[in-house]
């Protein structure tokens, strides 16, 4: 027999695993630590709320602008196409007139069919301009309106005050 009573362990404290030497270094903090901590964290949170304020708000004018910058060059690109239709149209009316000028001058023994085709491209392309608005302003005999009519030369009369 032996005379250890603890079945071969040896008497008094026994030594601590690695895990148990970690847990008795752990500081516990008093009261006074964990509510200076506490306030601490309050601060960082309040100071973290502000910044997410900022942000929002900054996000917010951001995505307001964008609808504005959206909505003016959507604007934009309608009159830029207003703008471009009206040149192009301009140009149409000035081959317009050349067909009425080279229509109005055609010889009586010119060939037939080739002035009916002159003609029927004349109608196709009036129709075009018709389709887009743009319609003949009678203007002869009619006074001068500066909104309807293009003053081609200026001439002073006494007939028109």
């Amino acid at each position: 027999m032996t005379d250890h009573p603890t079945n071969g362990r040896p008497r008094g404290p026994r030594p601590l695993t690695r895990g148990e030497e970690r847990v008795e270094s752990i500081h516990t903090p008093s009261r006074s630590e964990l509510l200076e901590r506490v306030t601490e964290l309050e601060q960082q949170l309040e100071t973290l709320r502000a910044q997410d304020e900022e942000h929002t708000r900054s996000w917010q004018r951001a995505a307001a602008d964008f609808a504005n910058y959206r909505r003016r060059t959507e604007g934009e690109r309608g009159v830029m196409a207003q703008l471009s239709n009206a040149v192009l149209i301009s140009k149409l009316l000035s081959v317009l007139d050349d067909f009425d000028r080279a229509l109005a001058s055609v010889p009586e023994d010119a060939h037939e069919g080739w002035v009916d085709g002159i003609r029927l491209v004349e109608r196709k392309l009036r129709t075009v301009l018709e389709g887009e608005g743009v319609t003949p302003i009678e203007a002869v005999g009619q006074p001068f309106d500066p909104n309807l009519h293009e003053a081609v030369v200026h001439e002073e009369t006494s007939d028109y005050p």
